[in-house]
């Protein structure tokens, strides 16, 4: 069963017709003072292309505000994300993971030495576990089964531990091909998470955004695209993608045991999990990394969840970027850019006291 918001991935294709790509960060001119006072100028950004329906919806909104301001983006992956804003090729990053502490001691070129990153989880979306299988169009499985179609050391179709949560349903005679990111990608790290937090004794690979080397049959696709159009021309195909896109070829999806009960995937679900984890220790101020506690057993929750980050300088190297950059992050946490996006991807918008605590992070970002 299919959750029908989700399908209102379509609706964005009017606000698509912006084009983003990825290009050089230009120089820009601060807005001018007043209280009527618009932005100008150009700021880039790269990374995850879990959001980029979501960074589409607030381009849009953002510059119908601003007409004098262009904002582009390049859906290259969380690590590439990352790598580009390290090294000051772009204003910001989308990543499905924060940087990890250890990261933080390196260097980023587009800042002031010293200023430090803010890091927002301003975009929330379950990842949804697809699968392509004539004749079924939903499976209940658990974190153990689950995780053993991934590890491979579940390779057919018709094996009794998934036939034992599914009675009733036929199950054919058919080898399980299981496609994930051929990218460094948040979505799978996330994902990863998910497996190893849930069934550490099937899933013993540590979390990380590059698939690691399991049995079984697998292949690779690039970027969230790759692995729906991946799953959706083929037959026993199983996967992940971020919920938004997995509804763009109406594929099967799979409903995860939370405690008693099978959870499907659907944005109340993902916020729920969210708000009830912890930020993660030894961060400074700024630095919202929120650590998902994906073993709860709460009812309604669907822990198999990524937050998606917005990551930006506190204090740039190029001033000009700064208004710019603060004035587009202020509308994606905003109540209106929130619900563009949900509108547009499906997402869960974040509740009001994180959104008190990103704009907090937000106005750390200098301006003069």
């Amino acid at each position: 069963m299919k959750l029908s918001r989700f399908a209102q991935f379509g609706a964005v294709t009017a606000v698509a017709a912006l084009t983003l790509t990825a290009c050089a960060v230009n120089e820009q001119t601060p807005a001018a003072s007043g209280e009527d006072a618009t932005l100008s100028g150009t700021i880039a950004g790269a990374g995850a292309s879990s959001q980029e329906v979501a960074v589409q919806a607030w381009t849009a909104g953002f510059q119908t505000a601003n007409p004098d301001v262009e904002v582009t983006y390049d859906a290259s992956g969380s690590g590439a994300g990352r790598e580009s804003f390290q090294a000051g090729a772009v204003a910001f990053a989308g990543s499905d993971r924060p940087f990890k502490t250890d990261e933080l001691t390196g260097s980023f070129d587009g800042c002031v030495d010293g200023s430090g990153i803010i890091e927002l989880p301003t975009y929330i979306s379950p990842i949804a576990v697809i699968f392509n299988l004539e004749g079924v169009d939903t499976l209940n499985l658990d974190a153990a089964t689950l995780a053993g179609l991934f590890s491979g050391a579940i390779e057919n179709w018709n094996d009794p531990a998934i036939a034992a949560l599914n009675p009733g349903v036929t199950l054919p005679d058919l080898q399980v091909t299981v496609v994930h990111r051929a990218d460094d990608s948040g979505t799978t790290e996330n994902f990863t998470d998910y497996l190893f937090q849930a069934a550490p004794d099937t899933w013993t690979w540590e979390p990380d955004g590059v698939w690691p080397s399991t049995p079984g049959t697998n292949e690779a696709a690039q970027g969230t695209s790759g692995v729906v159009s991946a799953i959706s021309g083929g037959n026993g195909t199983i996967g992940y993608a971020d919920a938004s896109r997995a509804a763009e070829e109406g594929l099967s999806t799979v409903a995860i045991k939370v405690g008693d009960e099978f959870v499907e995937y659907s944005p109340e679900a993902a916020a729920a999990v969210v708000d009830a984890s912890p930020f993660e220790e030894g961060r400074a101020d700024g630095d919202l990394a929120i650590a998902l506690d994906r073993t709860t057993d709460a009812a309604g929750v669907y822990p198999i969840v990524l937050i998606s980050y917005m990551i930006a300088c506190q204090d740039y190297v190029d001033p000009a970027l700064a208004p710019v950059v603060k004035g587009y992050l202020e509308y994606v946490a905003s109540p209106e850019g929130q619900d563009a996006a949900a509108a547009a991807a499906g997402n869960a918008p974040i509740s009001d006291s994180l959104r008190e605590k990103v704009n907090a992070a937000i106005d750390l970002i200098v301006t003069e």
